[in-house]
């Protein structure tokens, strides 16, 4: 099958098979004659994998060895699962920053008055790098503003 019907049916975009074909995180397709990429069924499965992976947010080069890990049939599945335990522990490591910096920003937003006047202290906060105020004071996540 050609690049369009691969994206197609895989959801990955034509641009991004392209891409992941350039870093060798996919079997290179077989060509036409013309010269023409020709997807097969074991392409498509690749790209599902990866778009699995991706709506997980795992990162390329984690995906790779996922990839890796998953053409390798005498793999441990402890290897599987120790990398998807750390991207459990990122992701929650991340999510925990987003939820201080929008605790910091509702503190910057309950100060605010919102009204007619000029004075506002979420624009002073970001205008001077949040210097004027403690950590301690904006609230846990401040620190994350800076």
């Amino acid at each position: 099958m050609n690049i369009g019907e691969a994206a197609k049916l895989s959801g990955v975009s034509a641009k991004m098979i392209r891409y992941y074909e350039e870093v060798a995180l996919i079997t290179p397709p077989a060509r036409n004659q013309n010269g023409y990429r020709a997807y097969a069924e074991s392409n498509i499965h690749e790209l599902k994998f990866i778009r699995r992976a991706r709506d997980l947010g795992f990162t390329v080069e984690q995906i790779s060895g996922l990839m890796h890990l998953w053409r390798d049939r005498s793999r441990a599945s402890a290897d599987v699962k120790r990398l998807a335990l750390e991207h459990v522990a990122a992701l929650e490591a991340k999510q925990r920053e987003i939820q201080e910096m929008a605790n910091a920003l509702k503190h910057l937003v309950a100060n605010c008055h919102g009204d007619g006047r000029p004075d506002c202290p979420i624009i002073e906060n970001l205008a001077d790098g949040g210097n004027h105020a403690s950590p301690t004071h904006l609230g846990k996540g401040f620190e994350k503003l800076r």
